[in-house]
């Protein structure tokens, strides 16, 4: 499984790549808003850091704009990836990308059915939001199993990348499933690291070693 991070903080995504568990980036308009940063600038800054895939969104939802900023966003770098919403017009901009080699992130996906037509328009990623799914009663991982048994099933080239990831139990449940992705917040990947009896174990050993008096070089 691939883990990419859902931000738009440079330092997050400088770190996880010095822990070396960041295989792509994943931003949208709110996170950009949130930074406060521009929005071209700031998802060509992050292209340029990451060598993996970067996915940035268009802010349109008619088809010709939607259009438009794609390719301005493909044209930034070659890792970019163009995030395009789940309606008409933007699975209709999917397939004309996908002729031209312009690789796709379908996002805001909520039902089997919309990932079946984004994997049929050619998309290289659907989101599925799992976690958005969970908040209205609903559960988010019955999807994930759904969407990975359907593209299996018929071979498609469309990777699931899981999103709205808000606990690590989310990670474990979509590597279990087979999801191709995780798009995680950085602070559920720090809490990956986390557990209270490898911190006490730890404490344990270096605490016996000291006892002793000896150094690591004698």
């Amino acid at each position: 499984m691939e883990f990419f991070l859902d931000t738009a903080e440079m330092k997050e995504i400088e770190t996880g790549l010095e822990w070396g568990m960041v295989d792509g980036v994943t931003t949208n308009p709110s996170l950009i808003a949130k930074a406060g940063k521009p929005y071209l600038p700031t998802v060509q800054a992050i292209a340029k850091l990451v060598p993996g895939p970067v996915s940035g969104e268009v802010l349109a939802t008619e088809y010709e704009e939607i259009l438009s900023q794609g390719h301005r966003l493909a044209k930034l770098a070659d890792n970019v990836v163009v995030k395009v919403p789940l309606t008409p017009d933007g699975l209709r901009a999917v397939a004309a990308f996908k002729k031209e080699g312009i690789r796709t992130n379908v996002t805001l996906c909520f039902s089997a059915t919309q990932a079946l037509l984004a994997a049929k328009a050619g998309a290289a990623y659907i989101s599925p939001f799992v976690g958005r799914l969970d908040d209205v009663a609903e559960e988010g991982m019955e999807l994930i199993e759904q969407i990975v048994t359907i593209y299996q099933n018929y071979e498609f080239d469309t990777k699931v990348l899981v999103a709205s990831v808000r606990h690590p139990v989310h990670i474990v449940q979509a590597a279990m499933l087979g999801a191709d992705v995780a798009t995680i917040p950085f602070k559920v990947l720090e809490q990956l690291y986390k557990h209270p009896l490898t911190d006490a174990g730890l404490d344990r050993f270096l605490a016996d070693w000291k006892k002793t008096g000896k150094t690591f070089d004698s």
